[in-house]
């Protein structure tokens, strides 16, 4: 009797090992947004002037990080982290390619491409069988040797060199792009490139092979030109919101040359456009989802590259409480809406207080496809955060590198977040600003000169970090001239 007990137990065994070894890899889609803040979108913000319920609803069916983080306050750095799992400063990946503005003193060289060399999420993918796809802005090479098909794609669909779309009729066909067919005259971008990521996923399902899609918006980046008929909408919900839309941020370097225009209110009516018809993309694609009976086995991860644009070019959006925005080190640069829904993994409606960052993506979904990356990565497997098994890492730290000046106004810098502490060290005269972000999300009040030893060890552990990515700094602009601070 006991044998055939045994007998029976080992048999269940096998074949439940059997069961989890042939489980079908799951489906993966990964939607990248350019430049939506933090405060667009309605599961962070429930007070936003924009309408995002696709994107709520993602939200609500998985887990939201509320503290979720891109490696760099501008694209192509952030863009760079997700396809290697690696801090872009690595490489001297530190701005936007190829951005070379100068202020008091030269910004440090750039790394304008994203090398053959490395290994992306798709090309780790593909080891295991997968269908590979982009679509939208990829914005990583200035030739095609460096776009999306020689770098682990198998389609790609209007991912090129530039970051924008400035040619043809922009957000409307006919397009210029040369990796994205034209469509019927008046065709929306967001839609047309949500249409291209679900015949793939159609094809792949067909095909019976697992896939990575990849939509990376060209919205809501500028040029600021939205549907007419979405215009119209929030034009007349603006003329209902009243209040201050500007303010001033921080002195603009060098100092007391006056100050920084930043927008304090939301009321944008053709950005409030242009983030509706993305979400309704978004929605186009996840309604695919559920119609070919895929949900249940697709991970969908949803975050923007930087934040949102507030101190620039038509400064659409506000960020409060969150200060500055694109191309600022402050949390309006840098925290991003960061979701993810892993089908039996994740529990809907939850959410995790620990900070993570955009390098975590592909160790996290290489662990999801069992892949044990082999070359150097940065990022953890955010897994035990997502299943709440954990509620921590052992990662202490994120950081972040810019040596340059942004177009937006923000200054050279670098950065640390230890816990609810965040250290930022300006690269002009080393002068540094110290917050405790559990009191003071919005950083104005600066506590540095009351804390000097936890600034030391915080600034002593971000310059160790410096050495081992061997990161580059600010230059002199002419042999007579000022040298710039160094650590």
């Amino acid at each position: 009797m006991l044998r055939t007990i045994l007998w029976c137990v080992a048999l269940i065994c096998a074949l439940l090992f059997t069961l989890e070894v042939q489980a079908a890899p799951p489906n993966i889609l990964f939607i990248l947004v350019d430049d939506l803040g933090y405060m667009d979108v309605g599961c962070y913000n429930p007070n936003t002037f924009y309408e995002t319920p696709n994107i709520d609803k993602l939200a609500a069916s998985g887990m939201k990080f509320s503290n979720g983080y891109a490696a760099n306050p501008v694209c192509s750095p952030t863009r760079y982290s997700i396809q290697t799992g690696k801090y872009p400063t690595r490489v001297g990946a530190t701005n936007y390619f190829s951005g070379k503005r100068s202020g008091l003193f030269n910004p440090a060289p750039l790394h304008d491409r994203m090398d053959l060399e490395e290994i992306t999420l798709a090309e780790a993918l593909k080891t295991k069988g997968y269908a590979t796809f982009f679509a939208g802005k990829w914005h990583l090479g200035p030739t095609a040797e460096f776009w999306p098909e020689n770098q682990g794609y198998d389609i790609n669909k209007g991912g090129w060199k530039h970051g924008a779309p400035w040619f043809g009729k922009k957000y409307f066909s006919p397009y210029g792009n040369p990796r994205l067919i034209d469509g019927p005259p008046g065709e929306h971008l967001p839609d047309r490139l949500a249409t291209e990521t679900n015949a793939f996923i159609s094809a792949s399902k067909k095909a019976d092979k697992p896939f990575l899609a990849f939509l990376s918006f060209y919205s809501v980046h500028v040029p600021l030109i939205g549907r007419p008929d979405l215009v119209a909408k929030y034009k007349k919900r603006a003329a209902q919101v009243t209040g201050s839309e500007f303010g001033v941020e921080e002195l603009v370097w060098p100092k007391n040359k006056g100050v920084r225009k930043v927008r304090i209110l939301q009321k944008h009516a053709v950005y409030a456009a242009m983030v509706e018809a993305m979400d309704q993309a978004v929605g186009k694609v996840l309604k695919h989802l559920d119609s070919l009976g895929l949900t249940d086995n697709t991970i969908v991860c949803f975050t923007s590259d930087n934040g949102g644009t507030s101190t620039s070019e038509g400064l659409p959006t506000s960020n409060l409480p969150l200060r500055g925005g694109k191309g600022w080190l402050y949390e309006g640069g840098i925290r991003e809406n960061f979701i993810v829904r892993w089908p039996g993994v994740t529990k809907p409606v939850s959410v995790c207080e620990h900070p993570v960052m955009s390098i975590d993506f592909l160790p996290t979904l290489c662990a999801a496809a069992n892949i044990k990356p082999k070359h150097q990565i940065d990022g953890e497997n955010l897994r035990p955060l997502l299943s709440g098994e954990k509620t921590t890492l052992d990662r202490e730290d994120l950081y972040w590198h810019y040596p340059h000046y942004s177009v937006q106004g923000g200054f050279p810098g670098g950065a640390i977040r230890s816990g609810k502490w965040k250290l930022i060290e300006r690269y002009e005269d080393g002068s540094v600003q110290l917050y405790n972000l559990e009191e003071d999300i919005g950083e104005r009040r600066n506590l540095a000169e009351s804390n000097s030893a936890r600034v030391a060890l915080m600034r002593k552990r971000l310059h160790q970090w410096y050495k081992q990515v061997d990161a580059k700094f600010l230059q002199p602009k002419d042999k007579n001239g000022p040298e710039p601070w160094r650590p």
